[in-house]
């Protein structure tokens, strides 16, 4: 068997590398596009940070198999070009929905362009997964929406936080107020009225004290006898 020619292999390792680099690779198929559409849809990929390249589907097919990646037969017919989802210069990730858009918006003005499907962080997609994707909001959107998100919780967590010594020093003035909590209550004057406890003995007891002695009366005849002794003496 011959060997595979240097510009072959060049290729497959290209396509390799760029596989291996990128955050994902979207698959169509050009058939029919010339080349003014062909730069219009290169230029649009370029803003939203992808590289589209066109390669013979079996220099793709031994490329993906080198870097592991399981593309369907399907997807490598026809003539086919790669959208690469290439990450920023300051190590970012690549916009995938963004570049899906850009594919998607493209191919409603030019239906020769067609969407064959992909791969994302190793994750095999279908035409319909990309125009899925194509719905998504950008990466600064989620990202604003997400900071967002955080920070509605985080900033209602330190109005809790401020709000702990505060409500706890309207707590103690309150009780500063109302005299302390350790003062004992005042002392109902009914009570000493009306003694609920006080036992029958007690009462008499009471009730005898304040009599006069029996023996302190003087008896209702001392006068008449007193009177009858005299007139006899007489």
């Amino acid at each position: 068997m011959e060997d595979p020619r240097p510009d072959k292999v060049a290729v497959v390792d290209e396509v390799r590398t760029k596989l291996d680099e990128a955050d994902g690779a979207l698959l169509t198929e050009y058939r029919g596009l010339n080349v003014p559409q062909l730069a219009e849809l290169r230029k649009a990929l370029r803003d939203a940070g992808s590289e589209y390249k066109v390669y013979k589907n079996t220099l793709v097919r031994i490329a993906a198999a080198d870097a592991g990646i399981e593309i369907a037969d399907e997807m490598l017919t026809g003539p086919t070009a790669i959208a690469f989802v290439n990450g920023g210069a300051d190590g970012a990730p690549g916009d995938a929905a963004a570049v899906a858009k850009a594919l998607k918006d493209f191919a409603k003005g030019n239906d020769k362009l067609v969407l064959k499907g992909g791969v994302l962080d190793g994750v095999v997609l279908s035409a319909d997964d990309i125009m899925a994707l194509a719905e998504l909001p950008s990466r600064e959107v989620l990202l604003s929406q997400i900071a967002g998100l955080l920070q509605a919780p985080l900033a209602e967590f330190l109005s809790l936080l401020d709000a702990v010594p505060r409500e706890f020093s309207y707590a103690l003035q309150a009780l500063i107020e109302k005299g302390g909590a350790g003062e004992a209550p005042a002392a109902d004057s009914s009570d000493s009225a009306h003694p609920a406890d006080e036992t029958p003995a007690e009462a008499s007891a009471e009730a005898t004290d304040t009599d006069e002695p029996a023996g302190d009366e003087e008896p209702a005849d001392a006068g008449e006898t007193v009177g009858a002794d005299t007139e006899e003496e007489e």
